[in-house]
C-alpha cells in the first residue's frame, strides 16, 4: 500500500440530540445518548491531535451542536489548534448573544439547514416547528458578518420546489446554497420508499437549477449534489476510504465517513482509547478499504477504480448486505438492477402524502 496521506477535514458530531426529527437524517438509527458524549476537555484534546495530524477544517455538526452548552469552548479549542470551523445547524436555539460568543471564540461560518421554502411543508419534513427559528437564525448570521450557507436535502417532497428554495436563499442572504439530493443512510434509508424520487422529477429539478445558475453568478453559489441512485455512476465516496477525512461521533468513536457506523464488525476505535494518529494510520477499520487490494471484479479491472474507488462501501452494504461488493449505483455493477428497479418504481409511486418514520421513532 502507498504511503497514507494526512487528512485535512474532520466532521465533529458533537451530539446526536436534535430538536428536529427529519425523515432524511443520515445519523445512525442507534443514536448516541447525551450522557455518553465526549466532554469539553476530550473534544479539545481531539482537535489538538487532529491539527497535529494535518486537519485544517472542521464542520461542527450533530444532531444539533447548539444543544452543547460548552459549544463556545469547543469552538475556541478548535480555533486555538488552528482549525477552521463551520457550524452546521438547524438554527433552532441560536440567539444573537450566543452567535456573538461563538464568533468571538473563532467560528468562521455557518451552514443552516432548510427543508422547504414553504413553512408548513418545511415543518412536515422536519417533524417539528422550526421555520421561523431558521429565518431568524439566517438574519442573525447575516447581521453578524459571518458567511452564511444553506443546505437543502432534496427528495420527493421538495424537488419540485427548487426554484422556491433558490429564491429563499437569495432572500435570506446566503452566499452559498447546497442542493443535496438525499443520500440513503441512517433514517433516510429507513424512509427511502417515501423519499426516493423518480427520474422525471429529478430531471425537471436539475433543469430548473441549470436555468437559474447563470443569473446567480456573483450573487450566490449554487451547488447541485448529484443523486446516486439515478445517475448510474458511483461517487468517489469521501475522496476514498480513509483518504481525506475522518468523522468523530459524539461518544468518541472515529469513522472514515459519517455512515460507516452502520457497517457490522467494523469495531470503530475511540479517541478515548487511542490517539488519532494511530487511528488514521494503523487502525484496522481505517485500513480495511484503502487502496485496491480489497476490490473484486468488476472494480479490480475497471479503469474508473482510481477515480471512484469502487464507490461507497456503506451503500454497497445497505443495498446488498456485503460491503465488499461493487457499489450497486454503478451501471457496471452486477447488482445495478436493485437500484434501477427502485428508481423505476419511484416514478410511478402514488402522489399521496408521505408516511415518514421520523428520526428517533422506534430507535
Amino acid at each position: 500500500m502507498t504511503e497514507i496521506a494526512p487528512p485535512w477535514a474532520l466532521l465533529a458530531e458533537l451530539s446526536h440530540g436534535c430538536p428536529l426529527r427529519c425523515a432524511y437524517c443520515s445519523n445512525p438509527t442507534e443514536l448516541v445518548g447525551r450522557s455518553d458524549e465526549l466532554t469539553t476537555a476530550e473534544w479539545a484534546g481531539t482537535f489538538t491531535q487532529a491539527a497535529a495530524l494535518g486537519v485544517v477544517q472542521s464542520h461542527l455538526s450533530g444532531g444539533e451542536p447548539l444543544l452543547r452548552r460548552d459549544l463556545t469552548e469547543i469552538v475556541a479549542a478548535a480555533d486555538g489548534a488552528g482549525i477552521h470551523t463551520q457550524l452546521v445547524t438547524s438554527g433552532v436555539g441560536l440567539s444573537e448573544r450566543r452567535l456573538a460568543a461563538l464568533a468571538g471564540a473563532g467560528l468562521r461560518s455557518v451552514q443552516l439547514s432548510v427543508q422547504h421554502a414553504d413553512p408548513g411543508a418545511s415543518e412536515r419534513i422536519a417533524g417539528a416547528r422550526s421555520f421561523a427559528a431558521k429565518e431568524r437564525a439566517a438574519r442573525l448570521v447575516r447581521e453578524s458578518g459571518l458567511p452564511l450557507g444553506l443546505n437543502a436535502v432534496l427528495h420527493r417532497a421538495n424537488l419540485d420546489a427548487v426554484d422556491a428554495l433558490i429564491d429563499l436563499g437569495l432572500a435570506w442572504g446566503a452566499q452559498r446554497l447546497e442542493l443535496a439530493n438525499a443520500q440513503f443512510y441512517g433514517w433516510a434509508l429507513r424512509n427511502r420508499d417515501a423519499l426516493l424520487p423518480g427520474r422525471p422529477q429529478l430531471a425537471r429539478a436539475r433543469d430548473r437549477v441549470e436555468r437559474r445558475r447563470p443569473a446567480l453568478a456573483g450573487r450566490m453559489e449554487l451547488l447541485w449534489v448529484v443523486p446516486d441512485y439515478a445517475d448510474g455512476r458511483a461517487k468517489p465516496c469521501m475522496g476514498g476510504w480513509g483518504a481525506v477525512s475522518l468523522t468523530v461521533a459524539p461518544d468518541g468513536r472515529v469513522h472514515p465517513c459519517p455512515a460507516a457506523a452502520a457497517l457490522p464488525g467494523l469495531d470503530a476505535p475511540s479517541v478515548r482509547d487511542h490517539s488519532l494518529e494511530w487511528i488514521w494510520h494503523d487502525s484496522p477499520s481505517f485500513n480495511l478499504y484503502r487502496g485496491e487490494e480489497w476490490m473484486r471484479d468488476p472494480c479490480r479491472g475497471c479503469e474508473l477504480r482510481t477515480r471512484d474507488f469502487g464507490g461507497c462501501r456503506c451503500q454497497a452494504y445497505a443495498l446488498t448486505g456485503d460491503a465488499t461488493r461493487t457499489d450497486p449505483v454503478c451501471s457496471r455493477s452486477p447488482d445495478h438492477g436493485l437500484v434501477r428497479d427502485l428508481v423505476d418504481r419511484a416514478a410511478t409511486a402514488p402522489a399521496a402524502p408521505p408516511a415518514y418514520t421520523y428520526r428517533g421513532e422506534g430507535s
